[in-house]
């Protein structure tokens, strides 16, 4: 090897990022997210093994057909990922791993958590001030699972999800921080900004239909569920907000300016991964047996997932667009 070789390897590797070495603080965030994980992945293991707890008598779940299992299964796996992504993103091979292996579940881990981490504590507080649902209307609702299911099950997620954001935001940092550094910048190609366009004008339609269900709208729900309950209200402006954001993000992104970075950056990934995470998973519940025996989300509703969906992909594209505009020469 000559003396050139040698200085262009040499700048090569201080290019390179260096391996993780986590401090105590992202230790103590691995161990939480690796914890966090114990009540979901103890409650598939257990359903699946045949046992019964915390589903009551009557509940559907009781004699689970193959779709259930299918869920069961898959959930228990993606669940189980967080472990591998909390080592990942704290182990010196995390590093080298591919970008896109890391990125694309990172992406689906934020999406099916954002909406929950608002939702969740937002049904909690309407109930704390007296406007959850009608305790007549619930005696009367199909039995699917105890309450304290939800309430351990949906807290572990939060947690995760915290302990996740905590650990990727330094591993990011240090390995692509060079692409959110800075502005915004040049507005992207004309091509890019239609996208973004597109992406803006179909989450707002999604956010105003979903709007108009939140606050009592009744057209277009399935007869299943026109008596919207303020627990679904909570969540139908979870989603909302998402789609909103969505097409907020990418506009900024595509538009440029002098905006920092992070912010639209942050906006058209959580709110492109929720709306497309969540559009796809109501669209794949949609497909199984219904816990109601009843007919199935309307055709306005699938149409709303698939809206979901598409805001989602398209902010994504004008995300990977923005970042891929910005690698390093």
């Amino acid at each position: 090897m000559n003396t050139r070789e040698v200085q262009t390897s040499g700048v090569a590797d201080a290019k390179r990022p260096s391996p993780s070495r986590p401090g105590a603080g992202r230790r103590i965030l691995r161990a939480v997210a690796v914890v966090a994980t114990v009540p979901y992945v103890g409650l598939k293991t257990a359903w699946l093994a045949g046992s019964h707890l915390g589903i009551p008598e009557g509940s559907v779940l009781r004699e689970p057909g193959p779709f259930f299992l299918a869920a069961n299964s898959i959930t228990l796996a993606m669940d189980a990922c967080v472990i591998l992504l909390a080592l990942l993103l704290t182990r010196p091979w995390g590093i080298r791993v591919p970008g896109w292996l890391l990125t694309v579940p990172v992406f689906v881990a934020t999406g099916l958590l954002t909406p929950i981490f608002f939702a969740f504590p937002g049904q909690l507080l309407v109930r704390a001030v007296g406007f959850g649902s009608d305790p007549v209307v619930e005696a009367a609702r199909e039995p699917f699972l105890d309450s304290w299911v939800f309430m351990v099950v949906y807290t572990g997620f939060m947690v995760q999800g915290l302990a996740l954001a905590g650990l990727f935001v330094p591993y990011a940092r240090e390995r692509w921080g060079q692409r959110w550094q800075g502005v915004t910048g040049k507005r992207l190609p004309p091509s890019t900004g239609v996208v973004a366009a597109a992406a803006a004008a179909v989450g707002l339609a999604v956010a105003v239909v979903y709007g108009y269900w939140t606050f009592g709208g009744t057209a277009g729900l399935g007869a299943g569920t026109a008596d919207q309950s303020v627990d679904r209200a909570v969540v139908t402006a979870v989603d909302a907000m998402c789609a909103l954001v969505a097409g907020a993000g990418a506009l900024l992104l595509a538009r440029g300016g002098t905006i920092p970075a992070r912010w639209p950056l942050g906006l058209a990934w959580i709110g492109g991964a929720a709306t497309l995470s969540w559009g796809a998973w109501m669209t794949i519940a949609a497909l199984g047996p219904q816990l109601d025996g009843g007919e199935g989300p309307s055709a306005a509703t699938l149409l709303i997932y698939a809206g979901q969906m598409i805001t989602g992909l398209l902010a994504g594209t004008v995300l990977l667009r923005f970042l891929t505009a910005r690698r390093p020469a």
